[in-house]
């Protein structure tokens, strides 16, 4: 790839690896970044800081102000391969709003220079999706794109756009109702997280074989960091707790993270009623979408129609969750 002439007077940002004494530093431009959210600060990527080696990156304009950051970790498997970030479900070039068009090219081409010389072959990563963004940020999929990037993965999640919802399905409005009439409650509260916890476990082992990405002890420990942010609706028939979500709140966008019911649950439908509860906290937080999470699986190749259908029943639409891989040899 060749820059243009008017792309080449751009001053293009440098970029310096992490340590961290630029936690602070890190995290308030995260603050105040058009794309950034909750997932790209330091005090939420330390919770899980043993299990990778970090390879983040900050990115400074030529008066050395901090203008960007690049959370990323070689993968625990193949050290030469480098991912913005392995242990987030997005990572990316967050930055203030000012690194843009030509000087998002050089920005990245930057980054993949520093990654080369410390014995890296591949970069990946995984775009911020648009919904999360405060103002439109895509300048660094053109960049990847002008840099010889390849999209290996595209995932596919429902999102509702809370100022303009789609249209409800009668099938959600009547489950509702019948959960009400049942006695169901939800509600937000998080000292039911860990009744909430032994469900879910046993609902991803017993469907799937899988165990949550966080264990209730890092839940806790990034509740007590982000208390707003974190958030349960528990579904309850009386006293008998039967289900639930939990949400974070990132950026414009509420994003349910986790949702499971118990068989009694499941039979009294209660899963409208926490997502009804759930969608109108999101508009009560002012948030711009609410986000049901994605549904495919292997590497976005497989679409799990049935789920996906139920999301959009709830009035919501496509969202795509793109990864690129960068072959930083080429």
């Amino acid at each position: 790839m060749s820059l243009g002439r008017a792309e080449q007077e751009i001053a293009f940002p440098a970029v310096r690896s992490y340590e961290p004494r630029f936690a602070e530093i890190w995290d308030e431009l995260v603050g105040r970044s058009c794309n950034g959210t909750m997932l790209h600060t330091r005090r939420f990527i330390s919770y899980h800081g043993d299990r990778f080696h970090d390879r983040s990156l900050i990115i400074e304009d030529r008066r050395g102000e901090v203008v960007g950051v690049f959370p990323a970790a070689a993968d625990r498997s193949e050290p030469e391969l480098v991912i913005s970030h392995p242990g987030l479900t997005y990572g990316g070039l967050v930055h203030d709003g000012s690194v843009r068009g030509a000087s998002m090219i050089g920005a990245l081409e930057e980054i993949a220079s520093r990654y080369r010389s410390l014995g890296c072959r591949r970069l990946r990563y995984k775009a911020v999706p648009a919904i999360y963004h405060v103002v439109p940020a895509d300048d660094d999929l053109y960049a990847l794109f002008r840099l010889g990037a390849r999209r290996y993965r595209c995932d596919l999640s429902a999102a509702i756009d809370l100022s303009h919802p789609g249209r409800v399905s009668q099938r959600r409005v009547r489950s509702r109702k019948r959960a009400q009439a049942t006695g169901v409650s939800a509600d937000e509260g998080w000292d039911e997280i860990a009744g909430f916890w032994q469900i879910l476990e046993y609902h991803l082992e017993s469907r799937y074989g899988v165990s949550p990405v966080h264990s209730l002890d890092e839940i806790k420990l990034l509740h007590d960091r982000f208390p707003d942010k974190i958030i349960l609706i528990a579904a309850k028939i009386g006293n008998v707790l039967v289900g639930g979500t939990v949400l974070f709140l990132a950026g414009p966008v509420m994003h349910m993270q986790y949702t499971a019911t118990t068989e009694e649950g499941r039979a009294k439908l209660v899963t409208d009623l926490v997502m009804e509860r759930a969608i109108d906290l999101s508009r009560h937080r002012s948030c711009r979408f609410f986000d049901f999470g994605t549904s495919t699986v292997d590497q976005g190749w497989s679409l799990n129609q049935g789920l996906y259908q139920f999301k959009l029943s709830f009035g919501a639409g496509g969202v795509i969750y793109e990864h690129y891989e960068l072959d930083l040899w080429q």
